[in-house]
């Protein structure tokens, strides 16, 4: 028996999860998860942070009107919040602190810097910038949060389904997954590192979206900081540093081409970031409680990709996030579902709005 949907949104992570919490108080929706539990990949593996100052300048705007939803969430909410301050704050070089400065980061003096982080060692960095307007994010509660509302509006979440086939008929499509059958009028591509390889099973061109491996761990320290002090990161994209649990969660920030996968930790990788840090800082990295590995999918130009498909009827894609998931999820969510419902809310960009035109799937096209 095929079940019949307004949307069927393949991916169970932020991305997905996120606009499914819009969309299922609008119309029918269905989620599909490949693995056995939702945000089983990147979305668990996140650095938790929700910089206003990183990214593209459309990855900025997306990040101060995600920070607004969320705030206006927690407030309904009134319990536990997904947001509280933590200050960002880059160091090294005076050029490359420069060359990564933007947006609502800035200059703040070599002393500035080692009152926020005492725990540096004066002699490795030269100049510092700081993005006051951070937030630390609670991601299993921001992720449970859209569960549940896309749940309360109707919405099904179906995990342990792997989308095995996709095709058009009529004005919509028909998708497998796992054991399912469904019929949907829009296929939302939300498959974080898979999303290229769902447009290959859809008979949709890929867009070149390419995953990145990023490796983080958790260490046991003999100073640990306190709970809320400022996340500490190397402009040169060397590693960053931040408060978890009683010890830091640590990075090297690596950024090397993968394939779509499970990706998991290589230990040399923390081994060096390990005697880094030990010469850099006064943590004292005694161990290491556990390591992971995500993939940060993007395009080539950096930008994420929402909108419809200029040639595949109602596929549409929401997909090449990057290091950018958490921190505009709220903001593309909104966007994503203007769009498919055409009916957007006031204040949120249109189709013909510099948003709609910086992230639209077209610009990444190589058909004739």
């Amino acid at each position: 028996m095929v079940a019949n949907y307004d949307v069927v949104i393949v991916g169970g992570g932020i991305a997905g999860l996120s606009l499914a919490s819009i969309l299922a108080g609008e119309c029918s929706v269905a989620v599909v998860e490949a693995e056995q539990e939702l945000a089983y990949h990147s979305s668990s593996r996140s650095a938790r942070q929700l910089i206003p100052s990183y990214g593209p300048q459309v990855v900025q705007e997306l990040t101060v009107r995600t920070l607004e939803l969320m705030a206006v969430r927690d407030d309904e909410r009134g319990s536990e919040r997904v947001l509280s301050p933590r200050g960002f704050m880059l160091i090294g070089s005076a050029a490359d602190v420069a060359a990564k400065s933007s947006g609502a980061m800035e200059p703040i003096s070599h002393a500035e810097a080692m009152v926020l982080c005492p725990a540096l060692r004066a002699e490795a960095f030269e100049a510092a910038g700081l993005d006051s307007g951070s937030f630390a994010c609670n991601a299993p509660l921001l992720i449970e949060d859209h569960r549940q509302l896309a749940l309360a509006a109707g919405a099904d979440i179906l995990t342990g389904a792997r989308v095995h086939t996709a095709q058009p008929i009529g004005s919509g499509w028909q998708v497998g997954a796992g054991q399912e059958a469904l019929q949907a009028g829009v296929l939302v591509n939300a498959a974080g590192a898979w999303a290229d390889e769902l447009a290959v099973v859809s008979g949709v061109e890929r867009l070149g979206l390419q995953p990145y491996r990023r490796t983080a761990a958790i260490a046991d320290v003999v100073n640990a900081p306190a709970p809320a002090a400022t996340m500490v990161a190397a402009a040169d994209d060397s590693f960053y540093f931040r408060p978890e649990d009683g010890g830091v969660l640590i990075s090297p920030a690596e950024s090397e081409p993968s394939a779509a996968e499970d990706a998991q930790p290589r230990p040399g990788d923390i081994d060096r970031l390990v005697k880094r840090l030990n010469q850099d800082t006064t943590l004292g990295i005694t161990g290491i409680r556990r390591a992971w590995t995500g993939l940060r999918t993007s395009p080539v130009d950096g930008i994420p990709v929402v909108g419809f498909d200029a040639e595949a009827r109602g596929f549409f894609w929401l997909a090449g996030q990057g290091g950018y998931g958490f921190q505009t999820s709220s903001g593309i969510a909104e966007f994503a579902a203007g769009l498919i419902l055409g009916n957007r809310a006031a204040g949120v960009p249109g189709p013909e709005s510099r948003t709609a035109q910086l992230l639209n799937p077209s610009r990444l096209s190589v058909r004739g």
